[in-house]
């Protein structure tokens, strides 16, 4: 770890020296400081100048780790579309560092945390938003069904036998590679659009204009219809009321009739719901990789709700039945003991 740190330490110094040399971002004074903003899940990080600056946020975006072609391709495309998000003032693809317009500080989770009744108001700007992003085009990759597939697969390498410490015996690994088939099957029968991938309350920024500000959309695809209302109202760090859910979902299925994009009698509950079954596999797979392979246990304390969300997805669905009760048998006193761990 000591070296992982010096070698963040030499980023962060020659992100400085970067920014000074590029004139045309901002006047910053020799005696500024960068001071760090945050870190992510991944391997970016973020920064400010003490002083000087011009409202920029500074990336340090380590190129073998992060695609920061992707991030500036993206980013002018949903500029271009009118949409709130860092506008790329600067970057250098070799050395991985990038100058960004700055949206504050103020997340949606903060804003639902502090000020609830504030909800209704930010999450009617994030679908506004959404729709907003689904005919955005820029040469994004398919969230093909071989993508799909390979996400769910860090659920068993990462969470039941990293994690969780359990050894999957071949009927309960036929069982999983059925349930995933069966995800993959329903979020390939829908229309596809841009897709975000995260779009949740710890990526959405609260503006007062152009609500919301939208960050962490390098990964963005080509993919499912419903999949960033799932990131959205399947939050994996902030839970909804099962009926606001519904009402949500079925809102959202009457706007893409009318704008021609699903027929009015698709199954958008199901494909919603069959859509957060994956996405959930994944994360639980990331959460679990976070701690054990990059040294972050604090997503840790995320996994009890999302293995919630799959409990409550296969009660559901009749097709799922040997997945629930694998579920209720097998997963959740292994949560319950986790809860302790990270309480």
């Amino acid at each position: 770890m000591k070296d992982d740190s010096q070698h963040a330490d030499g980023r962060a110094t020659g992100l400085a020296e970067w920014a000074r040399a590029t004139a045309s971002i901002a006047d910053i004074p020799q005696s500024a400081a960068l001071v760090p903003v945050s870190d992510d899940a991944s391997f970016r990080r973020y920064f400010r100048f003490s002083e000087g600056g011009a409202d920029l946020v500074f990336v340090d975006a380590p190129p073998e780790h992060e695609d920061n072609e992707s991030f500036v391709k993206i980013s002018a495309a949903l500029c271009e579309a009118g949409l709130n998000c860092p506008e790329v003032k600067a970057f250098d693809y070799n050395l991985g560092y990038l100058a960004v317009t700055d949206l504050g500080d103020r997340l949606y989770l903060d804003e639902l945390r502090e000020n609830p009744s504030a909800m209704p108001s930010l999450y009617r700007d994030a679908i506004r938003a959404i729709l907003k992003l689904l005919p955005v085009t820029c040469d994004l990759p398919p969230y093909d069904a071989l993508k799909l597939k390979t996400e769910m697969d860090l659920f068993h390498e990462w969470f039941l036998v990293g994690q969780l410490g359990l050894k999957v015996n071949s009927d309960v690994a036929q069982m999983l590679e059925e349930v995933y088939e069966r995800l993959v099957s329903s979020a390939l029968e829908q229309p596809t659009v841009f897709v975000h991938r995260d779009f949740h309350c710890r990526n959405l920024m609260v503006e007062a204009a152009a609500n919301p500000g939208i960050i962490d959309f390098q990964d963005a695809v080509v993919g499912p219809v419903t999949y960033d209302l799932v990131s959205l109202y399947k939050d994996c760090y902030y839970q909804f009321d099962r009926n606001l859910v519904e009402q949500v979902v079925d809102d959202f299925r009457q706007e893409l009739a009318s704008r021609g994009l699903v027929a009015s009698d698709v199954p958008m509950l199901r494909w919603f719901d069959l859509m957060g079954a994956q996405r959930h596999l994944k994360c639980l797979g990331i959460f679990s990789r976070l701690n054990l392979r990059d040294g972050k246990p604090g997503y840790l304390a995320d996994i009890p709700l999302v293995v919630d969300y799959l409990v409550e997805t296969a009660a559901i669905y009749p097709e799922l039945e040997s997945f629930h009760q694998w579920l209720l048998a097998e997963i959740m006193p292994k949560v319950s003991d986790l809860k302790q761990v990270v309480r």
